[in-house]
């Protein structure tokens, strides 16, 4: 697992969980939390799904929110790199959605690893960096987390590798 903070949901099947996604594999890994009335799942993976493939860094959810977001900025390949992976926290035995954040942020040559969803304060918008090189544009881009469209792109010349935006 990648030694970030993960994230935190209700799992339909298993209540509260913690989840981490990992550099190495395409895993994501929920392990329960709840020892008073989950205590079988208490400290204990109970579902591992499959991610786009390895090299994640983070995952994001919010307590108003029913998406899981799972990076891959570290893939070798620059289609997943370039995505990311939303899973649906009330079903997560469907298939994750794929939503291309650098192509929608319209950079033109670069890397584009799109890299650390974070929510807004309200909930209702993530923002994902997209990396590129020194001498390469990079930027913000704003989702919608109730339709998971697009809603903003923040580029700036003086955007160079953004990270750390909390609210």
């Amino acid at each position: 697992p990648h030694p970030g903070r993960g994230a935190n949901f209700t799992d339909p099947q298993n209540g509260p969980v913690w989840v981490t996604s990992a550099l190495g594999n395409d895993k994501i890994t929920l392990i329960g939390t709840d020892p008073e009335k989950h205590a079988a799942n208490a400290w204990k993976v109970v579902r591992v799904m499959k991610g786009q493939g390895g090299g994640s860094l983070f995952v994001k959810t919010h307590p108003k929110s029913k998406h899981l977001y799972v990076d891959t900025p570290l893939n070798p390949d620059a289609k997943i790199a370039q995505s990311v992976a939303v899973f649906d926290t009330t079903n997560l035995d469907a298939p994750y959605q794929v939503l291309p954040i650098a192509e929608w942020a319209n950079l033109g040559e670069g890397p584009k690893r799109v890299v650390q969803p974070e929510y807004n304060a309200a909930g209702d918008e993530v923002w994902f960096s997209v990396w590129n090189g020194k001498e390469q544009k990079s930027a913000l881009v704003i989702v919608d987390d109730k339709t998971l469209k697009l809603k903003a792109v923040i580029d700036d010349p003086r955007i160079v590798t953004p990270t750390g935006k909390f609210n």
